[in-house]
């Protein structure tokens, strides 16, 4: 399973998702890498609440499962990650939480969710 740590640089997606059977592009995505998850809390930081400047991320996201919920073990384990790392957002400590137990995060900016992972339970960080 792949999670996406979503960043837009210039309108462009620069990390975190997972899509149905098509990638981004709406090709047909390699195999494995689909169904992309983003956790519901990732939009608060990638979004900015205004339909003309997050139309890019919106025709993303489209393409991509949304976690609803974030139980409350899963944000205790987030806030234990952050403080075992020291350093990295809720929203990254979460992203690397969800990941865990064979997940991947890819991302564009993978220092904190590196650090993150590393005290986590076998998830890998992949630059896109």
């Amino acid at each position: 399973m792949f999670y996406v740590d979503l960043g837009f640089r210039g309108g462009q997606p620069t990390g975190e998702a997972l899509t149905p059977r098509f990638g981004p592009d709406r090709r047909p995505a390699e195999e494995g890498l689909w169904p992309r998850t983003v956790p519901a809390v990732v939009l608060a930081e990638c979004l900015q609440g205004h339909a003309g400047r997050d139309a890019n991320e919106n025709r993303f996201l489209k393409i991509c499962d949304i976690a609803d919920a974030v139980p409350e073990s899963l944000a205790r384990r987030a806030a234990l990650l952050r403080r075992l790392a020291r350093r990295g957002s809720a929203v990254d400590a979460l992203v690397v939480a969800f990941a865990e137990s064979g997940g991947t995060v890819l991302t564009s900016d993978p220092d904190d969710l590196e650090a993150l992972a590393a005290h986590a339970a076998d998830v890998l960080i992949e630059r896109v």
